[in-house]
């Protein structure tokens, strides 16, 4: 039925506001590994060392622990902060590093380790104020960052071998700067922090009044000598310290949404109403799950860490024998091979291999300064589709340097 003027009805009721949206919201570019992730769907026959998911399932007794609760009709809310039991026992695991949390009032479940990345951000930044971040860095980062209309403040950590140092962090610290985020072990490039520069960094939180948003989530795969440190642990920084960790990597848990932020107790009040109003609380089969394995997991843990670290041998050996040099992978289950002897940029170099060989990595230029000139490669992957990838990847690699 045509309205007024002989205008279609849809036509005539349809919204032609400008201002219909968020001009922050429509001023975000999508995720950058989305884009990479999309292009899968509908081929089967594409190797992925692109998504950043174990390939593990989740262990057994954490699943059992789960379907138990879903019998017994254990589908309701839990409280806010999430059940005291799964509290008591990520306390209980924060004392490996040296970290002493009150669960009745410094710790917050939330709904994965992103949500407890926007909550932190919004729990303390005001517009106006300057959030240092260190890159090349996980995408949500930022985005998120500036939801909150703070200026973000990028520090490049390709200049000294993918790890931020207090020296560059001191240089960009003002009157306005309000925090700094870091990842270690780092997501994109596998390398993690030295203590002693940790150390260094820590001191200058303390000195400097600057909230540390620390992104853990990684720490339990780190391999070979590597162990990780946390900057929680350093004298003073208790109190200036956002400790976001979860159960989706070390306990294959990605689809269970579950993860915790270990903070002062007034900074978690201040958490707990934005995740009241936005989350409720985490699902409460996936709390009970977490619960089982941090208390019975950990052999688990270890059984899949392991396995990565075989898988990074490999991967790390292969680039380099390409003539690809990679920063050391000390943790986490990603490499960022530098691809700029082939002559492409990370994101040709990223479509034309997913193109002409099927096979699928994320150029290093979605991850921020220091990224561009290299690739983001999982192997959270099977061997055997690793191995076929890196004979690829290799192919195309030979390919590029015989056009050049």
């Amino acid at each position: 039925m045509p309205a007024r003027g002989g205008a279609p009805l849809q036509e005539y009721y349809m919204n032609t506001r400008e201002d219909k949206f968020s001009r922050a919201m429509t001023e975000i570019p999508p995720s950058g590994i989305r884009k990479f992730f999309e292009m899968l769907i509908g081929h089967d026959d594409v190797i992925s060392l692109s998504v950043g998911e174990p390939d593990f399932p989740t262990p057994w007794g954490m699943r059992e622990e789960a379907f138990y609760h879903i019998e017994k009709g254990h589908t309701s809310y839990t409280g806010n902060r999430g059940l005291i039991e799964l509290r008591e026992e990520i306390c209980r695991y924060m004392e490996r590093y040296n970290m002493y949390y009150n669960p009745e009032t410094e710790i917050l479940v939330t709904v994965g380790a992103s949500e407890g990345v926007d909550a932190s951000l919004r729990a303390i930044l005001n517009p106006g104020d300057e959030i240092i971040v260190c890159q090349p860095c996980y995408v949500n980062y930022i985005p998120l960052a500036r939801l909150c209309d703070a200026t973000v403040v990028p520090i490049d950590t390709s200049v000294n071998g993918f790890y931020p140092t207090a020296k560059q962090i001191e240089k960009a610290v003002t009157s306005k700067t309000k925090a700094i985020m870091m990842c270690s072990p780092n997501n994109p490039t596998g390398t993690m922090i030295p203590a002693s520069e940790l150390e260094k960094i820590a001191k200058l939180c303390v000195e400097k009044q600057i909230w540390c948003i620390s992104d853990e989530i990684y720490c339990e795969l780190a391999y070979e000598d590597a162990k990780h440190v946390s900057i929680g642990s350093f004298p003073g920084m208790k109190d200036y310290s956002i400790i976001l960790n979860g159960f989706s990597k070390s306990f294959a848990m990605t689809g269970w949404r579950i993860g915790y932020i270990a903070a002062p107790a007034d900074l978690i009040t201040q958490m707990v109403k934005l995740h009241g109003y936005n989350s409720i609380c985490a699902p409460i089969f996936s709390q009970y799950a977490a619960t089982e394995g941090l208390k019975n997991g950990w052999k688990d843990v270890e059984k899949m860490r392991v396995s990565y670290q075989q898988r990074r041998n490999l991967m790390v050996k292969a680039f380099n024998d390409m003539g690809l040099s990679v920063p050391e992978p000390k943790g986490a289950f990603y490499m960022f091979p530098d691809i700029t002897s082939t002559g492409l940029s990370s994101e040709d170099f990223a479509t034309k291999l997913f193109q002409k060989y099927n096979v699928a990595v994320v150029p290093g230029s979605v991850f921020g300064l220091g990224g561009e000139g290299h690739i983001r490669v999982c192997y959270a992957t099977a061997v055997d589709k690793i191995k076929i990838a890196l004979e690829k990847i290799k192919e195309f690699v030979d390919e590029l340097r015989e056009k050049k």
